[in-house]
């Protein structure tokens, strides 16, 4: 599981896809609607947020608005309802790390989008980030 910091604009089809499927299953684990996953450590920062349903639930939001950007048909009934607004805090090492993580995957599988990316020398955070000086994350493995 790999629940990006990342703003979802920069993953290429096949990352889109993988994001939308993991993040509702952390929707789903953060729910306590399946047992799979409870312990992932991508899930600790939601957890640790007032209201990790609510962020969840933001978080899967700006992914489907990167998908109907792209022409996708993800099916937005699939997000439940948020009651609270969410936001969490990123550090810049972890952005970093992503960043060179997911340079790396595209190089491999997809060099047109890397192509497209590889000179961003600051990506942006996906909207629920607030990104703040920092190494990476303790939750990071």
């Amino acid at each position: 599981m790999r629940l990006w910091s990342l703003h979802p604009k920069y993953l290429d089809s096949r990352g889109l896809v993988a994001l939308w499927r993991e993040s509702l299953l952390a929707q789903a684990v953060l729910r306590d609607e399946t047992i799979g996953y409870r312990n992932h450590p991508q899930l600790e920062r939601f957890r640790n947020h007032p209201a990790p349903r609510a962020a969840i639930s933001r978080y899967l939001r700006a992914v489907h608005v990167e998908s109907v950007q792209r022409g996708y048909s993800f099916d937005p009934s699939r997000i439940r309802r948020a009651s609270a607004p969410a936001t969490l805090t990123v550090t810049t090492g972890q952005m970093a790390h992503e960043w060179a993580h997911l340079m790396r995957k595209l190089q491999a599988r997809s060099p047109a989008h890397y192509r497209k990316w590889r000179a961003t020398r600051e990506p942006e955070a996906h909207p629920l980030f607030r990104v703040l000086p920092g190494p990476t994350e303790s939750w990071e493995r």
